[in-house]
């Protein structure tokens, strides 16, 4: 969950986050490496007395600048598209859960328990229990375990929506007739909040998703999913 002042992303939650977090670092170094050496070269510009006239003819400097940028750029590409690869990538998941987005709530089912169907609407302020959060919390969270692969297949009833949750690392469009899919495991219990990320619509951000990670024993009870 963010707080506040906080510059960094939220805590890795499953492997692909941690895979995300760990390429954010990488760019942002080779960034600041950038950075520093573009302000360091106009520093000298403007303090350095230019006597040298052959610098409008070094062959030397043109190719270094030319093939410099072109190597940091495949540094940056290659752990871009291996993160690009494990996102898309779906092996035999133990869990198939229907996310469906409407105006302006989202709709669950569980294809692997009956076709077990609810919705899920964000609580107004008069209803929220001391240490509810405000504009995050659901009347009816999503439930799953934990430490087991799990499929989400994302649409839309009526305009865009995006089922993001950040600790997660996932952020899907829900799109009118199509069907999406992405897949999470997550690595550790808790409760993960997510909203609309899609501008889709005056009250977008008044869809909240809240999922509660459980450990896989207890989701198997079966009273988590008395509603």
């Amino acid at each position: 969950m963010a707080h506040a002042t906080q510059v960094g992303l939220q805590d890795a939650t499953s492997p692909i986050m941690e895979e995300l977090i760990s390429f954010h670092d990488h760019a942002l170094m080779i960034i600041f490496l950038i950075s520093f050496l573009v302000l360091y070269a106009l520093f000298l510009t403007l303090t350095t007395k230019l006597t040298n006239t052959n610098i409008t003819d070094a062959q030397e400097m043109e190719t270094v600048w030319t093939i410099l940028p072109a190597i940091i750029l495949v540094l940056i590409a290659l752990p871009s598209l291996r993160i690009l690869y494990l996102t898309d990538e779906i092996n035999d998941p133990s869990f198939t859960i229907k996310a469906i987005g409407h105006q302006w709530y989202w709709a669950y089912e569980y294809t692997d328990y009956g076709g077990l169907i609810f919705n899920s609407y964000m609580l107004p302020p008069l209803f929220l229990e001391p240490g509810d959060l405000r504009l995050l919390e659901v009347d009816n969270r999503v439930v799953l375990p934990i430490e087991a692969p799990v499929r989400m297949m994302i649409t839309s009833q009526d305009v865009l929506h995006s089922w993001t949750v950040p600790s997660l690392g996932l952020k899907t469009d829900a799109i009118p007739g199509r069907l999406n899919q992405t897949t999470f495991t997550a690595t550790r219990p808790g409760v993960y909040y997510g909203q609309c990320s899609e501008i889709c619509g005056a009250n977008h951000s008044f869809m909240p998703i809240v999922l509660e990670l459980i450990p896989l024993k207890i989701f198997e009870m079966g009273p988590v999913f008395t509603l």
